[in-house]
């Protein structure tokens, strides 16, 4: 029972990841300061679910490795402005196939980082993603320079993303939400200063309907999202947690192409495709 209500939280937290970027679009502000309003309205969310459930945060262990939670949450910070960015400039599936170029990444870093041989098998998810993000931006399908500035601010994405994910490798003595938590703390330390000197707030811009794009995307895809997530890993292992998370671009890709109309071409289905299925054959195990 506990494994079946933690798969429908992923699958609930992957679906409403998936469908962020209509909310983006409806924002009238700068990517840096959204992505400020959002660290700070999760950061809200989630340091009262940790006051309320119970959980305390283990402030020895954080000093130790403040560094690296700062380091995390700037990387964090500079991801989401990125792709905020890509939404802006390009159709949400591209944005979104370019950003899940991330793990691939990840997976060529290790190597270098941790001294990780690379298998055959993943040798061959690297050459067959990548062939799928050239068939994603290369293939006819892009409009012209605004589509190409929003797939390299989606590539900027998924370049930060994978450095999230890889410095949390080097983070052992914080652990799920709390991690995240310090984190969402680090990103607004970092963005303060960077909207301060890149246009300062502009919140008495929004309308009613920015306003509950803003409330929807900082507290509800964000906070709440989060909270889901990291209550459903601890009880699920990891193909599981790969296979439900790999709902959030399909869902991105549905809600360009149905709810915002965008254009998708066949090459880039095909480079979709290529990308998702070769990078969640490479998280699965050999026996699977």
């Amino acid at each position: 029972m506990e494994q079946r209500r933690a798969r429908g939280m992923l699958a609930a937290a992957a679906v409403i990841f998936g469908t962020l970027a209509p909310f983006v679009r409806g924002i009238s502000v700068s990517s840096g300061e959204l992505a400020l309003y959002r660290a700070v309205m999760a950061a809200l969310l989630v340091g009262g679910y940790l006051l309320v459930s119970g959980q305390k945060l283990a402030l020895r262990a954080n000093r130790r490795e403040a560094a690296l939670l700062l380091l995390s949450g700037m990387a964090m910070g500079v991801n989401w402005i990125l792709l905020f960015e890509a939404y802006r400039y390009t159709t949400v599936s591209v944005a979104t196939l370019s950003y899940y170029f991330a793990p691939v990444l990840v997976t060529a870093a290790c190597p270098l980082l941790f001294h990780e041989r690379l298998t055959g098998k993943q040798i061959v998810c690297f050459v067959m993603s990548t062939l799928g993000l050239v068939l994603v931006i290369g293939v006819g399908g892009l409009r012209g320079g605004a589509d190409v500035r929003g797939v390299l601010f989606g590539l900027g994405a998924a370049a930060f993303y994978a450095a999230v994910i890889l410095l949390n490798k080097f983070i052992r003595s914080v652990a799920g939400i709390q991690r995240t938590f310090l984190q969402f703390l680090a990103a607004i330390v970092i963005l303060i200063p960077y909207v301060a000197a890149t246009g300062g707030v502009s919140l008495g811009t929004l309308d009613a309907r920015g306003w509950v794009c803003l409330l929807i995307v900082g507290f509800f895809h964000t906070g709440v999202t989060y909270c889901l997530y990291f209550s459903a890993l601890r009880e699920l292992p990891g193909q599981e947690v790969a296979l439900l998370s790999y709902m959030d671009p399909l869902v991105a890709v549905i809600v360009s192409v149905t709810v915002l109309g965008e254009p998708v071409t066949a090459p880039q289905l095909v480079g979709g495709a290529l990308i998702l299925g070769f990078t969640l054959w490479n998280e699965l195990p050999e026996k699977k």
